[in-house]
Parts: C-alpha cells; sequence; structure tokens
C-alpha cells in the first residue's frame, strides 16, 4: 500500500539550481507546505496552495523552524572521529602521529563497530543524510560503516581505503588482496538500499602505480562505481608525489593515466592546483571537494576557489574529519565565506551559494543530483528541520530577519547541532531529538 501523504508545514529554504550560474536561485516560502509520498518529494511550495490542492494529506505543524534539503558531506573519514581536534601540525606529520595510529585500532572489529555506531550518530545528528567516505584500511571494518549505515537508513557512498606505501606496514596491502577485498564489498553493499561503493586510494603518496591500476580495473568491472582520493592538498605531499611518479607533469596526471577522473571521482582538497590541472579538471568533468577548515587548521593554504570558478571546475563542501573540526556542514560553509572573504583573490560568497555547496552541489558531485540535494517533485525526501532553541542568540536573530537570505544567514553562522530537531531520508526519520 503506497505511504499516505504528509504535509511538513514550515519556513522552507532550498536551492534548485546553482547560484554560481543562475541568479535568484534560492526558494524561500515562509509559510510553506513541503508534500512528501511514497519517500518522495511530491510538492514544495506555500502552505496554503499545497494544503488546498492535497487536501486528505496529514499535517505535520513544523512552524516556528525551517525544512532544508539534507546535508551531503562529500569528503569526510570514518576512523577519524577521535582525532578531530589535534591542531598544531600539518599534513604528513599529523597522519603520522595522529590519524593513522587511530586508523591501524579498526583492525578491531568490535572496536570499528563501535566507531561506526558513533560516526553515522554524528552525522544525522547535525542534519547529513548523504556522505563520501573514506572507509578503513580493514576490510572487515569498512563492512560494518556499511552496516551501520544500512541500519540507520542514511545514505552513504565508502570503500576500503587502499595502500601499499609510505604508511604503517601495517596499513598496507597489496594489489592482489586489495582487488580480492575490494571486490567482495562491492558485491555486498554497492547498490543495496542507499549504499553505492567508491574506489578509495587514500593518495597518490601512498599508492603505487600496480595499485592504481587495480583501482581502474574495479572501476571497468563493476557498473556505478565512484571514485574518491585526496589532491594537491600540502606544499610537501606535492613535492614528494612529484618524486614518486616523475613520469607525471602534475598532480593530476597521476590519476588520469589511470583512468581515475571525470563526473563521478571526487578529489579532496585541491588547494595548490596548476593552471593545467584546473583546465583538465573542468574537461573531464571531474568533482573537487573543498574542506575549508581542514585546510585552515592543518595549515594548508587557501582553496583558490575563484580560480577553479573561472576555469569552470566544480566543487561541493566536505567537512574532512578528523582534520575538520566537526561534522557541521553549516559551520564548514560558514568557514568557506570567511576564508574566501580574506583570500589573494577575494570574493563574497552569498546565502544561496553556501547553501549549495552543502546539498545539491554535493548530491551532483556524487551523480545524484537527479535523487537528492533539493526539494524539487520526484527526489527523495531527505529533509533536515532545524529550530532555534528557545531564547538562544539564534532565536533573537531570527526575530529581526524579514527575508529567506537573511533567515538563512543567521542559521548558517548560529546554528549546530542543538538546532537539529529531525533529520529524514526518503520520508524516514533517521534522526530526532
Amino acid at each position: 500500500m503506497p505511504d499516505r501523504a504528509e504535509i511538513l508545514r514550515g519556513s522552507i529554504l532550498h536551492v534548485p539550481t546553482d547560484p554560481f550560474r543562475t541568479a535568484g536561485a534560492l526558494r524561500f516560502h515562509e509559510d510553506g507546505g513541503l508534500l512528501i509520498q511514497d519517500g518522495r518529494i511530491a510538492a514544495c511550495g506555500e502552505y496554503p496552495a499545497v494544503s488546498a490542492a492535497h487536501p486528505a494529506a496529514t499535517v505535520t505543524d513544523l512552524r516556528g523552524g525551517f525544512l532544508l534539503p539534507g546535508f551531503v558531506d562529500t569528503h569526510v573519514h570514518f576512523p577519524q572521529v577521535r582525532v578531530v581536534g589535534a591542531l598544531g601540525r600539518q599534513l604528513l606529520e599529523w597522519l603520522d602521529c595522529c590519524a593513522l595510529p587511530e586508523e591501524a585500532r579498526m583492525a578491531d572489529v568490535a572496536y570499528a563497530r563501535r566507531t561506526a555506531q558513533a560516526f553515522t550518530h554524528a552525522l544525522a545528528s547535525h542534519g547529513t543524510t548523504t556522505a563520501l567516505v573514506f572507509g578503513a584500511h580493514f576490510a572487515a571494518a569498512t563492512a560494518e560503516l556499511f552496516l551501520e549505515a544500512e541500519r540507520t537508513g542514511l545514505r552513504i557512498i565508502a570503500g576500503l581505503v587502499i595502500s601499499d606505501r609510505n604508511l604503517r606496514a601495517h596499513l598496507h596491502s597489496t594489489p592482489e588482496v586489495a582487488y580480492r577485498e575490494s571486490t567482495a564489498l562491492i558485491g555486498r553493499f554497492h547498490g543495496k538500499g542507499r549504499l553505492l561503493y567508491a574506489v578509495t586510494p587514500r593518495f597518490a603518496f601512498s599508492t603505487s602505480e600496480a595499485m592504481l591500476e587495480v583501482c581502474q580495473t574495479l572501476l571497468r568491472e563493476n557498473a556505478g562505481l565512484r571514485f574518491q582520493t585526496h589532491m594537491n592538498e600540502n606544499g610537501q605531499e606535492i613535492a614528494a608525489v612529484a618524486d614518486l611518479f616523475p613520469w607525471a607533469p602534475d598532480y593530476f596526471a597521476v590519476y588520469e593515466r589511470y583512468g581515475l577522473c571525470g563526473p563521478r571521482a571526487v578529489l579532496a582538497h585541491n588547494v595548490h592546483p596548476m593552471p593545467a590541472e584546473l583546465e583538465r579538471l573542468a574537461r573531464t568533468g571531474t568533482f573537487v571537494a573543498h574542506c575549508p577548515c581542514s585546510n585552515s587548521a592543518l595549515g594548508s593554504g587557501v582553496f583558490p576557489m575563484q580560480r577553479h570558478l573561472r576555469a569552470g571546475v566544480r566543487f561541493s563542501l566536505g567537512t574532512d574529519v578528523g582534520a575538520g573540526t566537526g561534522f557541521n556542514m553549516m559551520k564548514e560553509a560558514v568557514h568557506s565565506y570567511l576564508v574566501q572573504r580574506v583570500a589573494h583573490d577575494a570574493m563574497v560568497l552569498e546565502p544561496a551559494q553556501l547553501l549549495y555547496l552543502m546539498t545539491l552541489a554535493g548530491a551532483e558531485a556524487l551523480g545524484l543530483g537527479a535523487e537528492t540535494g533539493s526539494f524539487e517533485a520526484g527526489k527523495s525526501a531527505d529533509v533536515v528541520y532545524l529550530r532555534a532553541p528557545e531564547g538562544s542568540p539564534l532565536a533573537h536573530s531570527l526575530e529581526c530577519k524579514d527575508t529567506g537570505p537573511g533567515m538563512l544567514s543567521a542559521l548558517l553562522t548560529q546554528a549546530g547541532a542543538e538546532s537539529v530537531r529531525e533529520v529524514r531520508v526518503e520520508g524516514k526519520v533517521v534522526y530526532q531529538q
């Protein structure tokens, strides 16, 4: 039997088109109605009109709060939940001293299971409904992430992290083992419910040419896979990759040679791109995951947003937990705004652009733009309900705002997990406080 239609009544904010390319992209319905049926968006507009057109629908009154599309995090590390806050180091030192020791603990399946539970709860409690996730270096631990995502109902794209050099020896694999374990995980989880698989070499610094060939083979043999890795994050890392791949004219060329680019490939960071790399990123349709909090915390540099825009390179947002400072995508968006204000090639990001980067841009990066990221009819009903705690600074700030951009600005700058009251994926509640 079909689900009975439900109207969520509240203030609605979403961005159904790219505001970097289209003026007036923000949609705001102060007294809005979001009609959900069979887990999909059936209508979105002013409440009186939606209600009149669907008089038999039940109404859930959420006035006083805001309905936004579920947030999409396009770069986050599942094993690094406990590493957040390890400040004062640059990338390679931070990996060796902070991240990799914790990632080694994922060899303990029970520990990995507890971490997966903490990780998925952190995503949902901050309003993230879809995430592109670096799994663990261990197949059993990566399976625990998929199992927990399936249990909670989140939309997770993840994969076994594969490396065979320059890390701790117990995190290394071989091309043969990586192929075998990845193939088994793909068969078990890819396309199951809301789960998808992403081929995940950690980065070129830790991945031999033979391992990159494995990545290429996995993508050729399995339809619909995504690809994720890191690129151009830190000067020391970039120099090391140049030494390891002397035939490559730049970092991106390493991935290009093995066909690891294209519309469903997401490369994290790209803080220090060469002009030729930007041109080829745009031409191949490869996405970049911009992680402003992580880039600042590790001293990696300032993401050259204007250069990406001029070159036509598409990008979205990622929290990069645990080098990043938390799971709050709204904080990530605001940090991007702040950094770009003082960048060498400075720009002022509009509220609509920030909302786009944390919702629809991420969905597009993952090949899911037709499925989630906005409230257009036919899409999955992935919804975050935000409501300021009574008497909070955010609540007082909202009293003085009378426009959609103004209210959105207040939410992005001041709302945190305390304001995330309910989260739905395909209309089903996956988190509630």
